[in-house]
């Protein structure tokens, strides 16, 4: 096995730290979200960090003291309490205790408490995507949490995972990053930002009538006269919501259906299209794009013989 890691107490000229610096298995690399290093650290003395082209992504929260984050042209005070999620892949630099200047300590209300942090680095084979997801739901590198006790849970036991001998240690650690990117997508979806309207409210009726009515030909212009409601409008509160076009929920429910169909029933593609008020090759064309398979291929696979 060649999972290995380095547990220790580390002390320089500007940080007091327990960290740990984890090695995954080859197939962990390449297969799973895996841990890079995580541990605490209370800064001794000012000091700045600065980063660049890392293939690793960070997440910490200031848990005592205050400081400040760079990250694509901005700066971030942090104070305790505070959360960062960022992409070490684009430049960075963290700080703590060193104002450059009255005018910057006026603008970001910086203080010189030297800050402790709790903080993990990981990576996996899609947390680019990953990350562009979050920042898409409305995610922002800085933040502030009502769910900071269960960020400190979630780092705490992958501290512990990460320390024992457990031979399926990095899949635990997988689940527990697992569990801090559903975290992270939770606070990414920011709901404060939704003007309460009328239509606002009526979108649960347009996500019910899709539910109810996907087998039937439904177009936008529709759905528009359907809830007397803008189109344009009508898009954007929809993908405010759920996170996803109209479209693509309407895609969604019909492959469900579709593999429904095909697992537990005898008919034909060309039936199924029929039923769908579709053409079916087009009903080929996206199963085979959501799926990855045509849906002879998915029946066969599933059915078997």
């Amino acid at each position: 096995m060649e999972t290995s890691n380095s547990l220790f107490t580390a002390t320089t000229n500007s940080v007091s730290s327990n960290r740990i610096i984890y090695t995954p298995s080859t197939f962990a690399r390449s297969s799973l979200i895996h841990l890079q290093e995580t541990g605490t650290l209370q800064a001794t003395y000012p000091h700045k960090n600065e980063r660049s082209s890392l293939s690793s992504c960070l997440f910490f929260t200031v848990l005592r003291g205050s400081g400040q984050l760079t990250y694509e042209g901005e700066i971030y005070a942090l104070h305790s309490g505070d959360c960062a999620f960022i992409d070490c892949k684009k430049p960075y630099s963290h700080e703590t205790g060193n104002s450059t200047s009255q005018e910057q300590m006026d603008t970001t209300r910086y203080t010189n408490e030297l800050w402790s942090l709790q903080w993990v680095h990981f990576y996996g084979p899609n947390m680019g995507a990953i990350y562009r997801k979050y920042q898409e739901r409305g995610g922002k590198p800085v933040f502030q949490t009502n769910q900071l006790n269960a960020y400190h849970d979630t780092l705490n036991e992958l501290y512990n995972i990460a320390s024992s001998p457990d031979y399926v240690r990095d899949m635990r650690i997988h689940e527990k990053l697992s569990s801090l990117l559903i975290l992270l997508m939770e606070d990414a979806w920011d709901d404060t930002q939704m003007q309460i309207t009328p239509d606002t409210l009526d979108i649960q009726a347009v996500k019910d009538y899709l539910d109810a009515n996907f087998m039937k030909k439904i177009t936008l212009d529709g759905l528009a006269a359907r809830f007397f409601i803008n189109k344009y409008y009508l898009l954007k509160l929809f993908k405010d919501r759920y996170g996803m076009t109209i479209n693509a929920y309407l895609n969604q429910a019909r492959v469900t259906w579709i593999k429904q169909q095909l697992r537990f029933t005898d008919k034909t593609v060309e039936t199924l299209a029929a039923e769908l008020q579709i053409e079916s090759a087009y009903l080929s064309r996206l199963f085979k794009k959501v799926e990855g398979v045509s849906p002879t291929q998915f029946r066969k696979s599933w059915r078997g013989k």
